[in-house]
């Protein structure tokens, strides 16, 4: 029988998790957390999205979305408009305020990001990265 560490999933889902923990930590003066911040930065490459649209691009419950666009617009990071297309949706869109606060965290971002990454050179970074998205292709689109 092999062990965990043999388990290449297992190791992608202790990594997240760690990831997520350092994060989560990071971000935790300004109350939000890093499904929150998914959510900013998403928005920060459109015009906007409806709900729905950021449920399936970031793979979150949309039950999930409606609470954590609920708190990003409390905090004055997004807000929601009218669609053009359809009056009875609504288009989530980052604020100012929102672009400002990523302006803030990209250096967290950085350090949890080189707190993970430690053990590798710049190359194997790289690499990872690549593989990482090759790998994950179909579940981002």
């Amino acid at each position: 029988m092999r062990g965990l560490h043999a388990d290449t999933g297992y190791l992608l889902y202790r990594l997240g998790l760690r990831s997520g923990q350092l994060f989560n930590a990071s971000l935790q003066e300004s109350g939000l957390r890093l499904r929150h911040y998914a959510v900013l930065r998403l928005l920060a490459t459109t015009k906007g999205a409806l709900q729905r649209e950021l449920s399936t691009r970031l793979g979150y419950d949309p039950s999930a979305i409606v609470g954590l666009v609920d708190d990003l617009e409390k905090l004055g990071f997004a807000e929601r408009r009218p669609s053009p297309d359809d009056r009875r949706s609504r288009i989530v869109a980052l604020t100012d305020d929102g672009r400002a606060f990523l302006r803030d965290t990209d250096a967290a971002g950085v350090r949890v990001t080189n707190d993970l990454l430690g053990p590798l050179d710049p190359a194997e970074r790289q690499t990872l990265h690549a593989l990482l998205l090759r790998v994950a292709e179909d579940g981002l689109n």
